[in-house]
């Protein structure tokens, strides 16, 4: 007999489901599928996706592009969590490019050494903010082209900058994104500029922000890195990789994490 889940107490985005796993599971990344039905596929469950996951959203905080380009760019290595902690000293101190640009390097890396790799974080920080004061007037650039120009940013921390603070639609392709999308079988590559490409035909450019947003809480949440929780995924009908994980409801959501614990990853 099925477990029942207690529905008040089960999280929204985890969802017990009835299907079986595989005998013998396939590539996620199926070859006989057609590019049409690939897409129907990935879009009806980037939908669910908003479904299950209506808090997403950039979880790093900042008032500004600024802000949120160093703050990416320490959260590197580290959690939104930590970064979080350190930001508020840092930009009460180096409130923009100028004044960060003009910072001592030990009052900086004494700020930055919850994060980790401190030195090279400071390094990288000062290189950026010298960049924006001596190319840019001082002002973060609102283009990729411009974006990935600069110390320490690359597409997906130019991504998340354009999508947050610009409006402009982005994919933001972290270690969650790509896990998560090659074992829904949308792609098998490795290399993030791929993941991005391929993914960028399969979901519509005005959901890129925030399909990222859904699916990196859906990593930090359900599908784990190394524990699914299968049998708690509300996309599990529609995912080759199901089976890789728990497909007992109760011992899936045992594995659910709650959005506070979430943000440990």
């Amino acid at each position: 007999m099925t477990p029942t889940l207690d529905r008040v107490s089960t999280p929204a985005y985890a969802r017990p489901t009835r299907r079986r796993p595989p005998a013998h599971p396939a590539s996620p990344l199926d070859p006989d599928e057609t590019p049409r039905a690939r897409t129907r596929r990935a879009r009806r469950m980037a939908r669910e996706l908003a479904v299950l996951h209506p808090d997403a959203h950039c979880e790093l905080d900042f008032t500004n592009a600024f802000e949120l380009l160093v703050a990416t760019v320490l959260s590197a290595q580290t959690t939104d969590k930590t970064v979080n902690k350190v930001t508020p000293a840092l930009f009460a101190k180096y409130p923009d490019p100028v004044a960060l640009a003009g910072a001592d390097r030990a009052d900086l890396e004494e700020i930055l050494k919850p994060t980790g790799f401190f030195r090279a974080k400071a390094n990288s920080v000062l290189g950026l903010a010298q960049a924006l004061v001596e190319r840019f007037d001082g002002e973060v650039p609102g283009r990729m082209a411009d974006l990935v120009t600069l110390p320490g940013v690359g597409r997906k921390t130019a991504n998340v900058v354009l999508g947050n603070a610009f409006g402009v639609p982005g994919l933001t392709v972290d270690t969650h994104f790509g896990r998560l999308v090659r074992r829904f079988g949308w792609t098998a590559d490795e290399d993030p500029v791929k993941v991005e490409a391929q993914v960028a035909e399969l979901v519509p450019k005005r959901d890129w922000t925030m399909f990222s947003h859904r699916v990196i809480f859906h990593g930090r949440r359900v599908c784990h890195a190394k524990k699914a929780a299968c049998g708690a995924c509300g996309l599990a009908r529609w995912c080759p990789s199901y089976g890789i994980g728990p497909t007992d409801p109760e011992a899936a959501l045992k594995l659910v994490r709650t959005p506070a614990a979430s943000d440990t990853e």
